[in-house]
């Protein structure tokens, strides 16, 4: 199989070249099945959400004009397509719940960051997932993706208020997870030691 540029890839797409089509996914999926995986609730949701994503990019490419990296291009359609199927899914019933404005924030990435630090991404990922299915997705897109409060509440339609609040809960519930799950590993160390 030829090796395409990226311009290539996206040229052949275009013109629905299968093998192009091919390399493109076999570059990226790895990529956007960790993305998927964080918003998801399993890997077979993840993995169904990563190919829903993959249409979409083949679908669209023809939209994409080559302003800013084709990688950002195709990664903000697999996060819309994550949020699309979060929004008809789960999120409906916890749109309604209204939490105070006053939340604070500035722990959210600096949770994210010692969790990547310490943890490895497989359990990372599995302590995100037992999130609940909203502040999972706020968290997400606030922590990993950079979204603004302002941002994510119109993407979810809820208020910043409610966004700022998930965005605490899930910090607290992960430090809480992160916190277990380091205590249990280092129980774990010591007894292998002896």
């Amino acid at each position: 199989m030829p090796i395409f540029t990226e311009q290539e890839l996206i040229s052949r797409c275009k013109e629905n070249d299968r093998v192009a089509q091919e390399q493109l996914y076999k570059k990226n999926c790895s990529l956007f099945l960790k993305l998927c995986a964080r918003y998801a609730r399993d890997m077979h949701d993840a993995e169904q959400l990563m190919q829903d994503g993959f249409l979409k990019i083949f679908n669209n490419i023809n939209t994409y004009q080559g302003n800013g990296s084709f990688e950002g291009w195709m990664r903000r359609i697999v996060v819309n397509t994550c949020l699309d199927y979060l929004k008809s899914k789960y999120l409906k019933d916890a749109k309604q719940v209204h939490y105070p404005a006053e939340m604070s924030e500035n722990g959210a990435q600096a949770t994210a960051n010692l969790a990547l630090d310490k943890i490895a991404i497989k359990e990372l990922l599995g302590i995100i997932q037992t999130l609940s299915p909203m502040s999972r997705t706020v968290f997400n897109l606030y922590a990993f993706e950079g979204y603004s409060h302002k941002e994510i509440a119109g993407m979810l339609e809820i208020s910043e208020g409610t966004s700022q609040w998930h965005v605490n809960n899930a910090r607290k519930n992960l430090q809480h997870k992160v916190n277990q799950y380091l205590h249990k590993e280092i129980k774990s160390h010591e007894q292998s030691r002896i």
